[in-house]
């Protein structure tokens, strides 16, 4: 088993990781940490919780070892919510060290910006708003070493194909290159050919499984009924802290009403909020101010909040990764976590497409003592796994 004295990282880095109570790396840091060490390229796949951003932040600080003030090290993020995280990781990490690290997103004055950009030697961002400063010549890549991309999947998911690779127009031919992703599609290893030199691909675990530490489970109901149900779910659970999924921002703004109607300590979370309030939601969240969050899908990528008891999908998502994604809030670093969906007939397609990713039937249950005016059906059809037993049986028949 490795550990994280043995990858050769710096020995600050080895003093913060072990004043952080770290102890033995997880697989995608200990076999992704040595190949970024070594200044190749790489493509990283692997299931959300498993500690992908110290599986390169740690290695590209170590790289850098020393502050220049100039900006050699790029990370680009999806949301404003996951560069703000990957930023408070950076900073954790570079406690010893003297690296300037910036955070670059929208919602911000451009001027305090620019003058960060100027003595930056990490700079995390959001795609549209490190463009406009590249544009605008307030941000230098000509002196970039190694260049990040986090969450690829959702990055291109979101439509950012454009910004970034305008983006990569900007920096160096010789550099080195990271993408890291929950998933990966043929459009991210496409992207990747056009983007990446000769990478090493690593795949850890089975992408697209919901963690064995989750319990998740799908509650059929009509949908006039879905608002009672959720109310009923979150009184018998009494989560100290729960993400609501759902599938517009109208929808969680109306959700955080009702709910805060039935005084239970609630906060929204989606693109129209401003930045200020989105933190705001969101600190109060994790220092447990509301326990309850609910959420658009801006959520489900990286959210790191340590301790999340519950996930409950209002909705059942229309992408069938997001589902994976979704519930993967809960149960991470080998905890413990519940995920339920509230599924009505018109969704079932979508059910449908998620039993079919993972493989398997998603367990069916019935709150005991709810007042149901009658109960969805639901006709399976046989997953891969099942037809693959089915054929087996019939073949030793």
């Amino acid at each position: 088993m490795s550990t994280f004295n043995t990858l050769g990282l710096l020995p600050e880095i080895e003093r913060v990781i072990t004043e952080c109570g770290y102890e033995t790396p997880t697989e995608v840091q200990a076999r992704a940490i040595p190949i970024i060490l070594e200044c190749q390229d790489i493509i990283a796949s692997s299931q959300t919780g498993t500690g992908k951003t110290a599986a390169f932040a740690l290695p590209v600080l170590t790289l850098l070892r020393k502050p220049k003030r100039q900006l050699r090290c790029l990370i680009l993020e999806p949301t404003r919510e996951l560069a703000k995280q990957v930023y408070d990781n950076f900073c954790q990490f570079n406690q010893h060290l003297n690296l300037s690290i910036a955070l670059i997103h929208g919602g911000v004055r451009y001027g305090k910006q620019r003058q960060e950009l100027e003595t930056a030697d990490v700079v995390i961002a959001t795609p549209g708003r490190l463009l406009d400063h590249l544009s605008q010549v307030t941000a230098h890549l000509d002196k970039l070493e190694i260049l990040v991309l986090d969450e690829v999947d959702r990055m291109l998911d979101m439509g950012f194909i454009d910004e970034v690779k305008a983006i990569f127009s900007f920096c160096p031919q010789k550099r080195q290159t990271l993408f890291f992703s929950a998933t990966m599609p043929e459009k991210i290893r496409q992207f990747a050919r056009w983007a990446l030199n000769e990478p090493k691909e690593l795949t850890i675990g089975q992408r697209q499984a919901p963690a064995k530490t989750i319990e998740h489970c799908i509650y059929p109901i009509h949908a006039i009924q879905k608002f009672d149900l959720l109310v009923q779910l979150i009184k018998q659970e009494c989560p100290q802290s729960a993400l609501v999924f759902c599938k517009t921002k109208e929808e969680a703004d109306r959700l955080t009403r009702w709910l805060a109607e039935y005084q239970f300590n609630v906060a929204a979370l989606h693109a129209d909020r401003k930045q200020s309030e989105r933190q705001k939601a969101l600190d109060g969240f994790k220092q447990g101010k509301y326990s309850l969050l609910v959420a658009t899908d801006i959520a489900s990528r990286g959210l790191d909040v340590s301790g999340i008891e519950l996930v409950i999908n209002y909705n059942v998502p229309h992408n069938a990764e997001d589902y994976v994604h979704r519930i993967g809030r809960t149960g991470r670093a080998a905890r413990e976590g519940k995920a339920y969906t509230l599924f009505s007939s018109e969704e079932f397609h979508y059910l449908k497409n998620i039993e079919m990713l993972i493989d398997s039937p998603i367990e069916q249950r019935v709150l005991e003592g709810f007042p149901y005016r009658s109960m969805p059906r639901i006709e399976r059809q046989p997953t891969k796994r099942a037809r693959r037993n089915t054929g087996s049986a019939r073949r030793r028949r």
